[in-house]
């Protein structure tokens, strides 16, 4: 699994000079260069030369960079990849993933070209044949991590917009169970309400609360809720330490268990405080 921090994954539309520009100095954790939603048809071939120009020329730093390409089923897709494979993209970011034979498709046609002889996949799930294939599209040849697409994905289901998510949560939980099992990252969909600060913080604490990964987004003002929300507290990043160091001295003293605050710290518990504090050094050494 990829060990960056991914709280924050910013859409860029691969047609926007400027924020393709700007985009260098964001505190993005992660940015998904989109080619095909937010690209208008007329403008496609020229978003994708633009954008295989930019991520040769400009530096992203370390952070993880996504290119979005259209369906391979459409007009566009495999225009996009041709263009953008002169950029040895890091990863390509296939929307309307349905199974694990389109992930196949694609794995196949990077395997035929040296520059993408590394490039990962990442997988939008953003229908429910995706959700219900989950498992096997997260275990399909170079996958790296799934993007939730909610908005899809609730017009497919009906569902009604609830603040909750009521109506969509085993759709955000099968695949996200999916992605746990393969080792792969987990990013929560979007939060419309890019001005909405309450609304996007308390739906970025639920997506926290039921293990994803972080949060995509649709505007540099979302940034740094999703970034404070999916990294570790100064009290979480505390209590790991603490229970590191009670469980060896208690594993010193030839004991299994450890009590700390008058709870029992096990192994597992060991497991996930490491766990809380290299995420917490992954996020420091993204500004030092």
């Amino acid at each position: 699994m990829d060990t960056r921090p991914f709280r924050s994954v910013l859409y860029i539309p691969g047609s926007r000079e400027r924020a393709l520009e700007k985009a260098t100095g964001l505190a993005a954790d992660a940015i998904i260069f989109d080619l095909e939603d937010a690209v208008a048809i007329d403008e496609k071939p020229n978003a994708r030369k633009l954008l295989a120009e930019k991520l040769c020329s400009l530096n992203y730093g370390t952070r993880a960079k996504l290119v979005r390409i259209n369906a391979l089923s459409s007009a566009w897709g495999r225009d996009d990849l041709d263009v953008i494979a002169a950029a040895r993209p890091e990863a390509i970011l296939l929307p309307k993933v349905d199974s694990a034979a389109h992930i196949d498709a694609l794995a196949r046609l990077l395997d035929g070209r040296a520059e993408t002889a590394d490039t990962r996949i990442w997988a939008m799930i953003e229908s429910p044949l995706g959700v219900l294939n989950a498992l096997e599209i997260a275990q399909a040849p170079r996958m790296a991590g799934f993007i939730m697409g909610t908005n899809d994905l609730a017009k497919d289901m009906g569902c009604r917009f609830r603040a909750d998510r009521l109506p969509l949560m085993s759709a955000l939980q099968l695949p996200l169970m999916a992605a746990k099992a393969a080792g792969i990252v987990a990013v929560d969909g979007v939060y419309n309400a890019f001005k909405d600060d309450d609304g996007l913080r308390a739906e970025c604490e639920q997506g926290r609360d039921m293990g994803f990964d972080g949060k995509t987004l649709i505007h540099p003002a979302q940034l740094d809720i999703a970034n404070q929300v999916f990294a570790p507290s100064s009290d979480e990043i505390a209590l790991a330490r603490r229970q590191i160091a009670a469980f060896e001295d208690a594993t010193a003293k030839g004991e299994g268990v450890a009590v700390v605050d008058g709870k029992i710290v096990e192994n597992l518990h060991i497991v996930t405080a490491q766990q809380i504090l290299a995420k917490a050094d992954a996020i420091a050494s993204l500004t030092e």
